[in-house]
């Protein structure tokens, strides 16, 4: 993935695009979190009506769900490659090592579509989990379900408010990567409120 090199279709918003009230909320949020707003609020938040509604669904898969956090980062990070979501990649990098995925793993989550073999050491994941998250992350994503196998598969892991969990957290971030590509969203010079979790 490189750099865009074209300027962004939609372009990041300030106070007079979102309006004080959001305007005053984001640097609230950025200063709790000792961080600058990321791009991509400043992108979304140009949809008045829409943000906060977004933004409190979000919030609910990531950082407050209910899957472990080093499988949720492995599975944004996957979608974030399938999708050719640098800016998704970059944003969640510092949250995947924070979670205890190792670099081998981070960079592993970049690999080809099928064949994937597993790094070690996996750091807070094991390989079998990884492998496995991974997989039914890359079959959703091809197929929009997922085969019974694997549905047995994540049935040992996760609960049942887990595995709908997990499909709707694929298929949100499959949204924004494809909302960030579209709209032409601007690397932040740092990932932006990586203290999430």
């Amino acid at each position: 993935m490189s750099a865009p090199t074209k300027p962004p279709r939609i372009a990041p918003g300030g106070r007079a695009e979102l309006g004080a009230v959001t305007w005053t909320i984001m640097r609230v949020m950025a200063r709790r979190y000792k961080a600058t707003v990321p791009n991509m609020m400043l992108v979304l938040a140009r949809h008045r009506r829409m943000f906060f509604p977004w933004l409190i669904f979000a919030s609910r898969l990531m950082p407050n769900g209910t899957l472990p956090a080093c499988d949720s980062e492995l599975v944004i990070l996957r979608v974030g490659h399938r999708y050719d979501s640098e800016y998704e990649r970059h944003q969640h990098t510092p949250l995947a090592r924070r979670a205890g995925l190792s670099d081998a793993v981070i960079a592993w989550t970049a690999g080809p579509v099928g064949g994937l073999e597993i790094p070690s050491p996996c750091g807070s994941i094991d390989s079998d989990r990884a492998l496995l998250l991974a997989n039914a992350t890359d079959e959703l994503l091809d197929s929009h379900t997922l085969s019974d196998d694997t549905w047995a598969q994540l049935s040992a892991i996760y609960r049942e408010h887990q595995l709908i969990e997990f499909c709707m957290l694929v298929g949100h971030y499959a949204m924004i990567a494809g909302t960030l590509n579209a709209a032409g969203v601007p690397l932040d010079a740092e990932a932006g409120l990586n203290n999430l979790r």
